[in-house]
């Protein structure tokens, strides 16, 4: 790895944005690994935070005392942040939600009353739970079936059994941008040009793929498109749903309650046009207005130095990991990934591999990665994961590997 996209980034400046990074585990100094599972916040953010609740707290979009009306600006200009930052054609198309789950829970419950028996759905092998369960739920109710885009061992998704899974029946289809178990980039833009060939909608899951690169819902002509803010260095519990409006118009309410009605009798309710409709009561108002902070904050560095940055990375981190015998890696090249590096060391388990990492202050996740069915694919319990962020250095890489031949030493 050279150092330009390193002094290009003032990596040590921006690590100074991140309090936590400075702190110790275990009397040694923290190696923060897990940012496929949670990014950390920088002070930006954290300030964005205690700013609302020190200045602004107050209900929004029901009062006109002046508190309110300034919270109202501050939440709604996050929304137009993330229209900005996402490029959906409308403010109205973007649903401030509780995260990526919550996102894919209200597609999944509208289409309840839509889908028929006769109907199909597509979910890609290398999903993440919240991607599989929820359609299992949707098929148990409309009696539809749910067919899988099978994976090949290089952890890529087989794209001529997908084609052939296509058909007139096919009104669904759901893929990850990204692998949260693999790091593969999946080619979204020929899987949503196909699917629309058989006039189904597609939900891209953009949890994994949000941190590392801008996706362009437009550009894409993607259906559906899901976030969760705390992969971007946001705060936890708020997220986003993209919807093409027509879609979105056509879905029924997800939740009842204030906010997203029009008018209410004991007769009658009537309900609020986007995105309203789908934000009822009061939502994370501090969160979603931390939301457009953490977007901005990363936009201010640029996500194509993120991406460069993040790619030295995992090169580096993936030559040295080589270098250790019986490591096996999982997932694809590095040119078809994003910054994840999964792993097994022969005959021992992930979890112990794990657990004496952290002895050493270095964070990893280890286990199924709530993808289970990746996990049997391979016929492993699980691996361990290092995820690597825009604040992590070559020298934490380092400091991994060699905790990691350490901990190799120590069980074999």
């Amino acid at each position: 790895m050279t150092n330009t996209s390193e002094q290009l980034l003032d990596i040590q400046k921006i690590r100074k944005d991140f309090p936590i990074l400075s702190r110790e585990i275990n009397g040694k100094p923290l190696v923060y690994f897990d940012n496929a599972a949670t990014s950390q916040t920088p002070t930006q953010v954290i300030n964005c935070i205690v700013d609302y609740y020190e200045t602004k707290n107050a209900n929004i979009h029901r009062g006109v005392h002046s508190l309110s009306q300034i919270a109202t600006d501050a939440y709604e200009g996050a929304r137009e942040t993330v229209r900005k930052h996402f490029n959906a054609e409308f403010a109205h198309e973007i649903i401030l939600t509780a995260g990526t789950t919550h996102s894919i829970n209200l597609v999944a419950n509208g289409y309840a009353s839509i889908l028929k028996p006769e109907d199909e759905i597509l979910v890609s092998a290398m999903e993440h739970h919240s991607n599989i369960v929820p359609w299992q739920m949707l098929c148990q109710k409309t009696g539809s079936k749910m067919k899988v885009i099978p994976m090949s061992h290089k952890g890529e998704l087989e794209m001529d059994s997908y084609k052939e899974l296509l058909n007139e029946n096919t009104k669904l289809v759901f893929v990850n941008h990204v692998s949260n178990a693999l790091g593969t980039i999946n080619p979204i833009e020929e899987i949503i040009e196909l699917a629309h060939g058989v006039d189904a909608k597609v939900l891209i899951d953009g949890a994994q793929a949000a941190p590392h690169l801008k996706a362009d819902v437009q550009a894409l002509d993607v259906d559906y498109y899901t976030v969760s803010a705390h992969k971007i260095c946001g705060p936890t519990g708020v997220g986003m749903l993209y919807g093409k409006e027509d879609l979105l118009n056509m879905l029924p309410p997800y939740q009842g309650g204030g906010e997203m009605i029009s008018e209410v009798t004991f007769e009658k309710t009537t309900y609020a046009g986007l995105p309203h409709k789908f934000e009822a009561g009061t939502p994370n108002i501090s969160g979603g207005i931390a939301f457009g902070a953490a977007l901005d904050y990363m936009n201010g560095i640029g996500f194509d130095s993120i991406a460069a940055y993040e790619m030295e990375l995992l090169n580096y981190a993936t030559s040295e990991i080589q270098k250790i015998d019986d490591v096996e890696i999982y997932g694809t090249t590095p040119d078809k990934k994003t910054a994840v590096l999964s792993f097994n060391i022969k005959d021992v388990h992930p979890y112990d591999i794990g657990t004496l990492l952290d002895k050493m202050g270095i964070a990893v996740r280890t286990g199924h990665h709530c993808a289970q069915p990746i996990m049997e694919f391979y016929k492993i319990p699980g691996t361990v994961r290092a995820s690597f962020s825009f604040y992590n250095t070559k020298e934490e890489i380092d400091s991994f590997i060699t905790a990691l031949k350490k901990a190799k030493s120590m069980l074999i």
